[in-house]
């Protein structure tokens, strides 16, 4: 009677139990955190999910960030703007603008990419460093990394 307990206990976790246990399904989300452990209250969150623009194109993946408690961006040197910055390494790289909402002291920024086919897995998010007139691309100031978003069947 022991044994066909416990054949069973084993059968139903063997089935119920999903076969790839760190993927998760879109939506996901992540968060960013700061490189630099100084910057206590900046934060960001990182959101993936498909979207179908039109009725007659096909669905894309999004990558929205919005990120809070950054300091100006002139703090760091030669640098006007946030941009956001998401790649899967050594394949391919998105980098898209950040907008700041109009808060005095310390807005919020926010953006988005729509035009996504690679699926996601491995994907590193950042929120980067930007000047807008000489087109340069900084360094990050929070990250995150996804290991998997894969669509619901």
């Amino acid at each position: 009677m022991k044994k066909l307990i416990l054949i069973m206990f084993l059968s139903i976790i063997v089935i119920a139990y999903p076969t790839e246990t760190n993927a998760s399904k879109m939506p996901c989300s992540l968060t960013l955190e700061p490189v630099d452990k100084n910057l206590k209250n900046a934060k960001g969150v990182g959101l993936v999910y498909k979207v179908q623009l039109n009725p007659s194109s096909f669905a894309r993946t999004n990558i929205s960030i919005l990120a809070v408690h950054l300091p100006d961006p002139s703090s760091f040197g030669n640098y006007d703007g946030y941009e956001g910055f998401a790649s899967i390494p050594n394949e391919i790289s998105w980098q898209f603008k950040l907008y700041p909402t109009p808060e005095q002291d310390s807005p919020t920024w926010a953006g988005r990419f729509d035009l996504i086919t690679a699926e996601m897995r491995n994907v590193k998010v950042e929120v980067r460093l930007f000047n807008s007139k000489t087109k340069k691309l900084g360094p990050a100031v929070l990250y995150g990394n996804l290991k998997s978003c894969e669509e619901k069947d």
